[in-house]
Formats: C-alpha cells, sequence, structure tokens
C-alpha cells in the first residue's frame, strides 16, 4: 500500500465555475502553455458524459458501434498529441481502477489505451493503493494545467458534469501536482493493463451500471 495522504482542498479557497465557463477556462490556459507538464487524476468510476457519440452507443448497449465511434477519433487524437508535441506541452492522465470493471470504465480503458497509442501517457493505479487518503471520502477529480491551475471537476451522484472549482494557489497546487506524480509513478502503463484486464472481456451488459 502507497504509505502516501492526499493533501486538502478546501472548497472555500477555490472559485465556482459553471459547466461552460470551465470549458471555455480550460481550453484558453491550455492552449496558452508552453514548456509545462499537466496531470488528470480521475477516480469515479462512472461519468455520465455528454456530446460524446461513443459514450452515446454504450449507453444503448451498441457495444460494436462504440468501438467504431471510439476508432473515428484517431485522427483526432493523433492531431491534438501533435499539438502537444511542438507546444512541449505533456499532458499525464492517471485513471484509477476498481475491479470488477464498472460497464463505463471498460469502456473508458478503450479509450485511454488509444489516447496512449496516439501519444498520450496513461497510467493505472488500482483504488487499494488510496486507502490512507480515502477512508472518509473518495479523492476528487482533479486536473492541473501547467503547475498554474487545479481544476476540482464537479459532478453530480450519477455523474453528470457540473463545472469545476478553479484554485490558482502556488503552494496548493505544488501539493497536489506532487501526490499525483507519485501515484502515477507507483501506477501501471494503461497499454500492460489493458492487455492483462481489459482486453479477454466481453461486452459490458449496461444494467450492471
Amino acid at each position: 500500500m502507497l504509505d502516501l495522504l492526499a493533501p486538502k482542498l478546501p472548497p472555500e479557497q477555490g472559485e465556482r465555475l459553471v459547466r461552460d465557463v470551465y470549458k471555455r477556462d480550460f481550453r484558453q490556459r491550455d492552449a496558452a502553455l508552453r514548456n509545462r507538464h499537466s496531470w488528470k487524476l480521475e477516480r469515479r468510476q462512472h461519468f455520465q458524459e455528454q456530446g460524446n457519440a461513443s459514450r452515446d452507443a454504450l449507453a444503448r448497449g451498441d457495444w460494436d458501434e462504440a468501438l467504431r465511434l471510439m476508432r473515428e477519433q484517431r485522427g483526432n487524437l493523433l492531431e491534438a498529441a501533435g499539438d502537444d508535441r511542438r507546444r512541449g506541452s505533456v499532458f499525464h492522465r492517471l485513471r484509477v481502477v476498481e475491479e470488477p470493471l464498472t460497464p463505463y470504465l471498460q469502456w473508458e480503458l478503450h479509450s485511454l489505451r488509444q489516447r496512449a497509442q496516439c501519444g498520450e501517457k496513461v497510467r493505472t493505479v488500482n483504488s487499494e493503493l488510496l486507502a490512507a487518503s480515502e477512508r472518509k471520502s473518495l479523492l476528487p477529480e482533479v486536473v492541473i494545467l501547467g503547475g498554474h491551475t487545479l481544476y476540482h471537476v464537479l459532478y453530480t451522484e450519477s455523474g453528470v458534469p457540473q463545472g469545476a472549482l478553479r484554485y490558482t494557489d502556488p503552494e496548493l497546487i505544488a501539493r497536489w501536482e506532487s501526490y499525483i506524480r507519485e501515484l502515477y509513478e507507483a501506477g501501471e502503463d494503461v497499454e500492460s493493463y489493458f492487455t492483462r484486464e481489459v482486453a479477454h472481456l466481453p461486452p459490458p451488459t449496461m444494467d450492471a451500471e
């Protein structure tokens, strides 16, 4: 077990952004990054993603169509990865996994594997390694852009996006970046995890969500 406690993330220190404002703020700040590292910690095991055709196909129970639509995004992912390289911007994504996998997570791991194949840095970490930090509640969904901005991304209980809390305090951001980096280093490359735990699974059964 990783002997590492997550830092505090006091809600009162963050600035509340509704979903549209959060998305716009994120895009602007991300586009301005040069020669910086960014980090994302994904903890929830189920989301109600909006505007994603592959996710919609999963919700309908059409697994083959979900994977086909996912593959159609490869060109966009390669283009985004190329843009990141030109800007010297490296995005690290850490996906917490619980087993047995939820239908959503089984689908997302296919997506994350494709992202990794297109150049994104993606690792997985088992939820057991978070036990010391999750005695009272699950870790938040966190994105850190270039060491300057931290977003605590907010969702409803069912996983519908609700915007974010934005933090800009350098010391708070540094603590969270260090914590996520250590988890990332203790994790496993998504490709090897996918090969061992996901590739052989049958299509997910939606009533298990």
